[in-house]
């Protein structure tokens, strides 16, 4: 399984806006201990909230990994950036990158690496070797974040429970599936790149078995109703075997993602579906909240909607940057408990 060292020195290059600078702005919020400061190139629009530095200072203040946490057109990878790259290795840094083109595949890039005895992490081309699924029951408790569309917030709510979960003396380890996720735990399995026949090894392989009063919070991905990428979410909640799951719904999104005018399913079917693949390899896995993403809503229109979904369903609603996981963190205890 992947594993990045930190600190990171977080490349912005040259983002034309803080959208385009996502990744390393995401790393930044959630795992701001492992940052030591940001890079960004003239004309950089995109901001992390970390001091601008230059490999040398990063590096005189013990960074190990060079985060790209941009994109560029098409994903790639030009000179400029490359001799940036370079640069990084020969004062002692690995580089890790979520982008399409490969690292591995820049000559000069891994020359360096090799000559100087460091790592590239090409995020989106796992070189693990995984096994297939079993279905063995297997020790500690698994809380999967589970969605109606892709893109929606199932990653943003698995980082705030494990973080409320810890805050609330619970042991909780945030489990990543995906490049952002990854980047920001520094550990994890890019499962849209994993052969299909794998994927629920791999999810076995990234959160085996744990303590008793061990959570893993695994990070979902797309949704079992979602007939473009329906086989990645399946294959995870067979893999991840999970004693509870968090339904992540946008109120405000009528269709769904690259589906053009397919509506979004409803709340309740996506519960039934879910539970069903869940169930496959734990019989007991049930959706236990709901976690709204409210960020397209006014501040008393979301309360409402929290407090109306809430209300309709039976279940602990809650909006992770809103409200925090608290309801949901007290369901977790309460399972563990029992």
């Amino acid at each position: 399984m992947l594993q990045i060292r930190t600190p990171y020195l977080i490349f912005l290059g040259e983002a034309h806006d803080q959208l385009a600078g996502k990744t390393g702005v995401g790393v930044a919020q959630w795992r701001p201990d492992a940052c030591v400061g940001q890079m960004r190139l003239p004309g950089c629009k995109a901001d992390a909230g970390l001091p601008d530095l230059t490999l040398e200072e990063a590096a005189e203040k013990g960074a190990k990994t060079l985060l790209i946490g941009t994109t560029t057109r098409g994903g790639r990878i030009n000179a400029e950036w490359q001799k940036l790259m370079i640069r990084a290795i020969e004062l002692g840094m690995d580089v890790a990158s979520g982008l399409h083109d490969r690292i591995a595949d820049q000559p000069a890039v891994a020359e360096a690496a090799k000559l100087h005895g460091r790592a590239v992490h090409d995020v989106r081309h796992p070189k693990d070797v995984f096994p297939v699924g079993t279905g063995v029951k297997r020790a500690g408790k698994r809380v999967l974040t589970v969605g109606t569309d892709c893109s929606i917030g199932k990653m943003f709510t698995g980082l705030a429970l494990e973080r409320d979960m810890q805050a609330a003396g619970m042991k909780a380890t945030f489990r990543a599936t995906g490049q952002t996720g990854i980047l920001i735990a520094g550990s994890g399995i890019p499962l849209d790149a994993v052969v299909a026949d794998f994927i629920s090894g791999a999810v076995e392989m990234l959160c085996p078995a744990n303590d008793p009063d061990h959570w893993d919070v695994v990070e979902g991905q797309a949704t079992v109703l979602h007939p473009s990428y329906a086989g990645v979410t399946v294959g995870l909640a067979m893999g991840a075997q999970p004693d509870a799951m968090v339904m992540v719904h946008d109120p405000t999104r009528r269709s769904m993602r690259g589906l053009g005018d397919r509506p979004v399913p409803g709340i309740a079917e996506t519960i039934v579906a879910h539970e069903a693949a869940a169930r496959i390899t734990n019989p007991v896995a049930k959706v236990i909240g709901i976690s709204l993403n409210t960020q397209h809503m006014g501040e008393a229109a979301a309360l409402r909607e929290i407090a109306e979904t809430e209300q309709r369903f039976g279940l602990p609603t809650i909006d992770p940057a809103r409200t925090g996981c608290g309801k949901v963190v007290d369901v977790l205890r309460a399972m563990w408990r029992c």
